[in-house]
């Protein structure tokens, strides 16, 4: 009898750590997939659209649109516009959007096979005339969107960053005065920046959005005459491959202090076409202590605050250093 006994509670031992063991797996693994699991959760974005008037909303809604509830006119009068997107089992998953404020943003969009949405942002204000743009992409660059939020308000920004999402670098009210409206995306997995580089026109920019490239909407020259000039990134899901740190360099000083520091200098000046100092970005891939998920142009000076209050890194170097353009000043996580 007393061997039947061992023999039970040799058994019931063995389940016992059996389940212990499988436990302290199930716990590893979800702790390790804690951050790209928060990323999924929802179903991937197919399709974007936009209303200006109550007809075209009746109409996305009758479509199966859903539709975020901030007007991108926000403080600024004019028609209520919404945005509105559609989650499709089965259809292919929008992985990149950008926006255009002049003409000559149009070209390379269309020619590198992005889908406008044919309806201006800032209808019925002044302002620049903003389309939305969107993009199936497929390169290793292109990673699915999940979800979308809209911002109109600084305070709300550095929380959303720390939270994984990615804002995009439009102001939606784009000098029509109101509130600084942003758009922010949650990707289906937690994804890094690899490589950025800028421009100085517009010639390149097909060439750059078949490259993977996103490009960062805001003209780093804003506010004064000289080049259109943009900053381009992008994202991988490969953490080794990730930027670890970025800089500013306003003179010859500081392009020596960031060179010792084993930083990389863009060859595009950020002030290329003005009276002012010759601005640089740096970047480096040193060191695997942080990695670089997002980077953003800071225009709206309370933002700078928020940034700064939240332990976000800030880049103190104004990109229009030198000339009577807007503050632009550089922030990542």
């Amino acid at each position: 009898m007393s061997k039947y006994i061992t023999l039970l509670l040799g058994c019931t031992a063995e389940v016992y750590y059996v389940l212990f063991f499988n436990k302290i797996l199930t716990h590893f693994f979800s702790a390790k997939n804690t951050e790209e699991s928060k990323m999924a959760n929802g179903q991937q974005i197919t399709k974007l659209n936009v209303s200006t008037s109550k007809d075209e909303e009746e109409i996305l809604g009758a479509q199966g649109y859903q539709f975020i509830n901030v007007n991108l006119n926000q403080g600024a009068g004019g028609n209520q516009v919404l945005l509105w997107y559609k989650k499709e089992r089965g259809n292919r998953p929008v992985t990149r959007i950008q926006f255009s404020f002049k003409d000559n943003m149009k070209s390379g969009l269309a020619d590198a096979g992005y889908e406008l949405v044919n309806k201006d942002l800032n209808a019925g204000v002044r302002g620049n005339h903003i389309f939305l743009w969107y993009f199936y992409g497929s390169t290793e660059f292109d990673i699915p969107i999940v979800n979308l939020q809209l911002t109109a308000d600084a305070k709300e920004e550095p929380a959303l960053l720390q939270d994984g999402w990615e804002r995009l670098g439009c102001d939606l009210n784009r000098n029509a005065g109101g509130n600084f409206i942003y758009l922010w995306v949650k990707r289906e997995k937690l994804s890094y920046i690899c490589e950025i580089t800028a421009s100085v026109d517009f010639d390149s920019d097909k060439h750059l959005f078949e490259l993977g490239y996103t490009r960062v909407d805001e003209d780093t020259n804003r506010g004064v005459r000289g080049n259109n000039i943009f900053l381009w990134y992008r994202c991988t899901t490969d953490k080794h491959k990730a930027l670890t740190a970025l800089n500013i360099s306003t003179s010859l000083q500081e392009e020596a202090k960031l060179q010792a520091e084993g930083f990389k200098k863009l060859s595009v000046n950020l002030n290329k076409g003005t009276s002012g100092k010759d601005v640089y970005a740096w970047h480096k891939k040193e060191g695997r202590e942080s990695q670089i998920q997002a980077m953003l142009l800071l225009i709206n000076s309370k933002a700078w605050n928020e940034y700064q209050k939240a332990g976000i890194n800030f880049v103190e170097k104004n990109l229009n250093d030198g000339n009577n353009g807007w503050k632009i000043y550089l922030a990542y996580k």
